[in-house]
């Protein structure tokens, strides 16, 4: 079946997501001690995961309109009717409706988003935008390394 989208959008989605998650990339690389003393570090790591999951569901959102999928009922719903069309793996499923969540409490509910917390996510899922981006580029078709991290300054124009 072949999956309708707008190339320019989801570029830009595809985009926002590698910048993101580049810049996360140089957080998690921070030893545990000097990020979580840095209140600057740490609210960095909160909207870059921001901006990333963000740029995550309204790909998925678009993908949803354009071929006219069931509509989502919540955010995590969102990644459900994809998997539902096939572009995510059930095993990757969890994980996807955990990131959503985190989402929501960081735009929602941030008092209750702990920089301890923030610390183990950076630590132990960034790596889940990465299969994202390489799952949804399957279901889509695209090239291998159009989802793939790159220098996080493309994109900038």
């Amino acid at each position: 079946m072949a999956v309708a989208y707008d190339e320019e959008r989801v570029r830009r989605f595809i985009s926002e997501i590698l910048k993101a998650r580049a810049r996360l990339a140089e957080l998690q690389a921070l030893p545990r001690k000097e990020f979580l003393q840095d209140p600057h570090k740490v609210g960095s790591a909160k909207y870059h995961f921001i901006v990333a999951i963000e740029a995550a569901i309204d790909l998925c959102h678009h993908l949803i309109s354009k071929n006219r999928f069931r509509a989502p009922e919540d955010y995590a719903d969102t990644f459900r009717v994809l998997r539902e069309a096939g572009a995510f793996s059930s095993d990757f499923l969890p994980q996807l409706i955990r990131m959503a969540k985190f989402r929501n409490r960081l735009v929602h509910l941030y008092w209750e988003a702990d920089d301890e917390e923030v610390h183990r996510i950076l630590r132990e899922n960034l790596s889940d935008l990465d299969r994202f981006l390489k799952e949804v580029g399957c279901f889509l078709g695209l090239p291998a390394d159009y989802t793939r991290s790159r220098d996080a300054s493309q994109g900038d124009e």
